[in-house]
């Protein structure tokens, strides 16, 4: 399969509003029985009642199981793109950065039920769907490498390609930790003071490339 297109997820309903509504009552549904029981052992039976409809209207809108787990991964990578493209970013470059990074872990804290699935069950997707879900995170990526890139031409950071690469992948790392290591992190940190803490350890591993303006 071509990674640049999307895996269409086949409905014999035309109404595309209907499709988009029923499906979002089965990615909540799904979530929350995915995470308490695995992909494996929930059945299509029981996604339906928890989206609350029968099996048979459940086909309506999907062929396999398979296919809400994908419609699940589909919608976390989706809103979170979403929310990072929609802030605000007219301030210098660091301060894109280090707001980039806040509002990344805020989406991922609102969504960290369909993030823990996500890690938890991507291994269940199909040799055709799993390229086009693990893109779409290196899609996400590729965003926080933009935003340090603009660091860098503003003289700012002062870091090559591989470095920006890999400061990307470990902000990224580091919101999804709160997702699944949550149990133990808000023991101890509000989703605020993790922010903080992250955001400082990250600039602090950073620092020999920082230039103070």
């Amino acid at each position: 399969m071509h990674l640049d297109k999307r895996r269409e997820v086949q409905s014999s309903v035309k109404d595309e509003r209907l499709v988009e509504m029923r499906r979002d009552q089965m990615i909540r549904g799904a979530v929350s029985l995915f995470k308490q029981k695995g992909f494996h052992r929930t059945t299509t039976r029981e996604i339906a009642r928890a989206s609350g409809f029968s099996i048979g209207t459940l086909y309506e809108y999907i062929r396999t199981k398979e296919d809400v787990l994908y419609l699940v991964c589909d919608r976390i990578y989706d809103e979170v793109r979403g929310q990072l493209q929609g802030v605000d970013l007219s301030g210098g470059a660091i301060h894109n950065l280090t707001v980039g990074i806040a509002h990344y872990f805020k989406v991922v804290d609102e969504m960290q039920d369909e993030v823990l699935v996500m890690y938890q069950e991507a291994k269940s997707l199909s040799k055709d769907a799993l390229p086009y879900v693990l893109k779409k995170e290196l899609e996400m990526v590729k965003m926080f490498e933009t935003l340090i890139c603009q660091c860098v031409e503003q003289g700012e950071l002062h870091m090559d390609e591989s470095q920006i690469h890999l400061l990307a992948q470990n902000i990224f790392v580091q919101g999804q930790m709160w997702g699944f290591r949550r149990w133990a992190l808000q023991k101890t940190y509000t989703i605020d003071e993790y922010i903080v803490r992250q955001t400082e350890l990250l600039f602090q591993g950073i620092k020999g490339y920082y230039t103070v303006k």
